[in-house]
């Protein structure tokens, strides 16, 4: 925002502080009101000036009381298909999870897991070509999401914390769900077989996990052995980034507990 340089600033901010309007200072300075706001705004903040509420407690900072089932969902969410940005240093983190426009359902799934992870937070939606960016802002997304960091997820190791761990442990479901439903998919493969000199044609469900990041995979695939699912690697390519689950009982728990983003 700092177009007109420091010096201009500088003497904006000193009026602003003397009391002279907004609109008079945008006028002295030939700078839209707009950017004299921000900027008034910003040196408001710097002195723990600005009214209204600060932002919400964290239940990690603060001891609020955590939302377990709806992190343990965002957090698989975040693992697969979620970053956590802040356009300047002077912007407010945000979280944001990248929904399929094919997918509603999961939108408003994510949506309210957030509600109710974040209760006092606003959260939006923002349209993208064939998605839409579901967000969060908060001051406090490092400390609830430690795996941030700069660059790609599979560049850099992914561990959870002994905490986060706990909530993965109480609540595995919601984990392994939000994970597929950013990075999996329930599927109907089919094949043939050869019956009484007749080929005929049998289909059957399956769930598929694609993550490029060896530790997300084995998150999850740990997350499946607790629970008594079976799972086998599905190699293409020479890359195993793909992780299969076919056998019949283990669909149907998945069934029951995961199902097809919708």
């Amino acid at each position: 925002m700092n177009f007109h340089g420091t010096e201009v600033r500088q003497k904006a901010v000193t009026l602003l502080r003397n009391g002279v309007s907004n609109a008079a200072v945008a006028r002295t300075f030939n700078v839209p009101p707009g950017t004299i706001s921000y900027w008034k705004h910003l040196d408001r903040a710097k002195r723990g000036e600005c009214p209204g509420k600060h932002d919400p407690k964290c239940p990690r900072c603060d001891g609020r009381r955590l939302d377990e089932q709806a992190y343990s969902y965002l957090l698989g969410l975040y693992l697969g298909d979620g970053h956590i940005s802040h356009y300047s240093e002077h912007r407010v983190p945000n979280l944001m999870i990248t929904c399929d426009e094919s997918w509603p359902g999961l939108m408003d799934d994510c949506e309210q897991a957030m509600r109710a992870f974040f209760p006092d937070n606003s959260v939006c939606r923002v349209r993208k070509t064939g998605c839409r960016n579901v967000k969060v802002y908060s001051k406090h997304l490092h400390c609830l999401f430690p795996q941030h960091g700069p660059g790609k997820k599979h560049d850099r190791p992914i561990v959870l914390a002994a905490w986060q761990q706990e909530i993965v442990d109480a609540h595995p479901w919601e984990f392994v769900r939000g994970l597929v439903h950013s990075d999996g998919c329930r599927i109907t493969n089919w094949t043939t077989r050869l019956v009484a000199g007749e080929r005929k044609r049998y289909e059957y469900p399956r769930y598929f996990f694609t993550n490029v990041s060896d530790d997300i995979r084995q998150l999850y695939t740990d997350t499946l052995d607790k629970l008594g699912v079976e799972w086998t690697h599905c190699t293409r390519h020479g890359n195993p980034y793909n992780i299969s689950v076919a056998r019949k009982a283990s669909v149907a728990l998945m069934d029951a507990h995961v199902g097809a983003k919708y």
